[in-house]
């Protein structure tokens, strides 16, 4: 099914396939995976080749264009754009509680096991052929979309003309134990950076925690507000304005009024619209896995942050924010993930993952690969991702610390010119 209309400036058309849940099963169980794919009006009716976009997360739907800007505006130059839905998100064949609720948990978990890179690349491998009649393509990935355009170029090179990958190189082989290990340390500098930018910050936040402690507040979701949940607005610090999203929250936390200090409704509203647990649950239930290769996660953030006390959270002691990591307790506290609480537990102590990569291929690359690879990234560790380079042929990097891990949400126009001209061995200004 397709159906077409007009953004602001750009030509979109609504593209609906229906496709195998287990890809070894064609004749299974059947999901649908959405495509919008854009133009620019001016080659509406030309022949251009196709960039795939491949959207961060895991668990989000692909980006919502408003207007003929930022990264897409340069793509649209000489390509039509592919917003791919990754399986479970957006319009695919969305998952949450309610679509899984007539599953019992371990038919939740197993539902869930085909929802990781491996299947969103056989799944666009399929609508590849669809599109260009077997022709390659172009694609394209930020932060978890880079994991999957490394999982394509393993998998189906053949299809694949270039690729570029922004914020979102792996490691190919280190267990999700040494990524969160890497990754505390990354979350406690930016903790640092954020207390020295707002220096009044640290008292408001304890201001904030202890009163959460003490009264029962319940945030616009309807979920009692916990120290725990307030840390997790840590997530934000590691993007471009981030941090000052955070701090003017803060700001606004706590009122004076007739009955004394309350917490700001405004406040109770926003943080709901800084966190995405309730509303986008395959990040909770398989984060851990996408570093997951014949071995189990076991809840590794939970785990590792066992050896970072500074996380623990009390009155004596300066307030941290923690990062990206998803623990156990999501599926107590927050209501649209309790439901699946029974399957997230079957998930983290999955152990027979496939492997995700073989560097035997990846050494052995000839497509083109070009990426953006940001030093001060939260929330992938250069350290590893330069590691990745190295074993990829045909990789070229541009290493910089002008952006956060978005930079391609605030800089896109600039960041895929540059990315394109490096891939291109045209000369970098």
């Amino acid at each position: 099914m397709t159906n077409t209309l007009t953004l602001s400036g750009i030509h979109a058309i609504k593209h609906h396939f229906v496709l195998p849940l287990d890809h070894s099963l064609p004749e299974g169980k059947k999901i649908t995976v959405f495509v919008r794919e854009l133009v620019s009006p001016e080659h509406v009716n030309s022949t251009l080749p196709y960039l795939v976009f491949f959207q961060g997360g895991p668990g989000f739907g692909a980006v919502r264009p408003a207007a003929n800007s930022g990264w897409i505006k340069r793509a649209l130059q000489e390509f039509r754009v592919l917003l791919l839905d990754q399986r479970g998100t957006g319009l695919s064949s969305p998952i949450n509680f309610l679509s899984l609720n007539h599953l019992a948990p371990s038919e939740q978990a197993e539902y869930l096991s085909h929802f990781r890179a491996d299947n969103i690349i056989k799944d666009a491998e399929v609508i590849r052929q669809q599109f260009t009649g077997g022709s390659k393509w172009s694609i394209l990935g930020q932060s978890f979309g880079g994991f999957c355009v490394l999982k394509y170029l393993n998998d189906a090179p053949q299809g694949v003309e270039e690729a570029y990958i922004t914020g979102g190189i792996p490691s190919l082989t280190r267990p999700a134990d040494e990524v969160y290990q890497a990754t505390y340390k990354r979350v406690l500098a930016k903790n640092q950076d954020f207390f020295s930018r707002f220096p009044d910050a640290q008292q408001l936040v304890k201001q904030l925690a202890r009163y959460i402690t003490d009264n029962e507040v319940r945030i616009a979701t309807g979920e009692r507000l916990t120290v725990e949940m307030l840390q997790l607005l840590g997530i934000n610090i590691g993007m471009e304005q981030g941090p000052e999203s955070v701090y003017y929250l803060l700001e606004q936390a706590l009122i004076d009024t007739e009955q004394g200090m309350q917490v700001n409704p405004l406040f109770l509203a926003h943080f709901c619209q800084l966190l995405d647990f309730n509303t986008n649950p395959i990040f909770a239930l398989l984060h851990e896995s996408i570093y997951c290769q014949q071995n189990a996660s076991q809840w590794a953030a939970q785990r590792v942050r066992h050896q970072y006390d500074e996380f623990n959270y009390d009155q004596h002691k300066p307030f941290l924010f923690t990062g990206e990591m998803v623990y156990p307790w999501f599926f107590e506290q927050f209501t649209n993930l309790k439901p699946l609480k029974h399957a997230a537990h079957l998930i983290a102590e999955k152990a027979d993952w496939p492997m995700l990569y073989d560097i035997d291929k990846l050494i052995k690359n000839q497509v083109p690969v070009a990426a953006a690879i940001y030093s001060e990234d939260m929330f992938v560790e250069m350290s590893y991702s330069l590691e990745t380079a190295a074993q990829i042929n045909n990789l070229k990097y541009w290493l910089t610390s002008e952006y956060e891990h978005n930079g391609i949400r605030m800089d896109g126009e600039h960041i895929l010119d540059k990315l394109i001209a490096l891939n291109r061995s045209k000369i970098l200004r």
